[in-house]
């Protein structure tokens, strides 16, 4: 996929300019969306990446096309199971709803840098090392597994990681929030405000799904550009979407089932082009496995897409037949 400077650079100001409408809006006027705005900016994300994957199949082919649009469903769906985590941290440190819009989007452009350094790393390695695909398809597999052991997270489960815990040990931490500011006065002393931990619980939450999403995406693909917009095209819409889901999330009981099997099917996949063109010496001799069937980025698409539509219609039913849970009380941070 030959990509030129000039789209790479008009894709990177186009993605900025969109970011700076969001920030923007939130720097001027903090609130929580009303369901409409809610719903109307993700169809519009929703619609500019079809548009998009759409662009990519008349300009570049219906390989390309594919591949775009697997890894954008695909890191869709592991974004959206990054929002129940985002609902346990705001939960569990008692954000305002009108500054929980601030929080997601500093928390998306977190996501957006570590996982282009990520990108960048990946694509140099899969280019020099074809043994890195080994690394990358059991280290899903292994991840596939975590989820089927531990299924959806839930407040109970949230552990305070070391950054977390030394923040609030050695920093001097305000009782209550300032608005969205990060530090305060409290009398004569400056103070943080509760909003730096947790910022620093999404962002070392954002690293952890970094790690989980940029193997799956090389998994689908190997051009950098794809794998770069495909992960910017997951992102946006993140904030309207925690608000549009709102209790819904609740009701995907079975969505890390089905990105486990999700990023089981890529590890194999991964597995599998690692040993049609494998290179390693302890592994047949160091000579390509011919016989190794391949698996079509067609036919990837269709078993993702699948695997999440039976997941998603399956979570629905079961939770349709269940009574609804009482509401939690936020635990207040001290």
């Amino acid at each position: 996929m030959n990509v030129s400077a000039w789209v790479w650079a008009a894709t990177l100001v186009g993605l900025t300019a969109l970011l700076m409408v969001d920030l923007l809006i939130i720097g001027r006027r903090p609130h929580e969306p009303s369901m409409k705005e809610a719903t109307g900016w993700v169809v519009f994300y929703v619609l500019l990446a079809c548009a998009f994957g759409g662009w990519i199949f008349l300009t570049y082919g219906s390989r390309y096309g594919q591949e775009f649009f697997a890894g954008w469903v695909t890191e869709y769906s592991l974004s959206v199971d990054n929002l129940f985590v985002f609902v346990i941290i705001m939960s569990r440190f008692a954000v305002p709803r009108i500054y929980q819009q601030k929080v997601l989007l500093i928390g998306i452009v977190l996501a957006l840098l570590m996982r282009g350094a990520f990108i960048a790393a990946g694509a140099a390695l899969v280019t020099r090392f074809v043994w890195v695909f080994y690394l990358f398809g059991l280290f899903l597999i292994y991840t596939a597994w975590q989820l089927t052991r531990h299924g959806e997270s839930d407040e109970s489960d949230f552990k305070e990681n070391l950054l977390i815990r030394w923040s609030r040990r050695v920093l001097p931490i305000s009782e209550g929030y300032d608005g969205a500011r990060m530090t305060t006065h409290v009398g004569a002393k400056r103070m943080f405000t509760p909003m730096l931990v947790v910022m620093i619980a999404i962002g070392t939450t954002d690293l952890i799904f970094a790690l989980d999403s940029i193997p799956a995406i090389f998994g689908l693909t190997k051009e950098p550009y794809l794998v770069f917009a495909a992960n910017v095209f997951a992102l946006m819409g993140l904030r309207q979407l925690y608000f549009l889901l709102g209790g819904l999330l609740d009701r995907l009981v079975y969505l890390s089932l089905g990105l486990a099997a999700v990023l089981g099917f890529i590890g194999v996949k991964l597995i599998m082009e690692a040993l049609a063109g494998n290179n390693v010496p302890f592994i047949n001799g160091g000579e390509p496995i011919t016989a190794v069937p391949h698996i079509s980025i067609g036919v990837s698409l269709g078993v993702i897409v699948a695997i999440l539509g039976i997941a998603t219609v399956a979570s629905l039913i079961k939770s349709s037949r269940e009574p609804k849970p009482t509401e939690r009380t936020p635990t207040p941070v001290g």
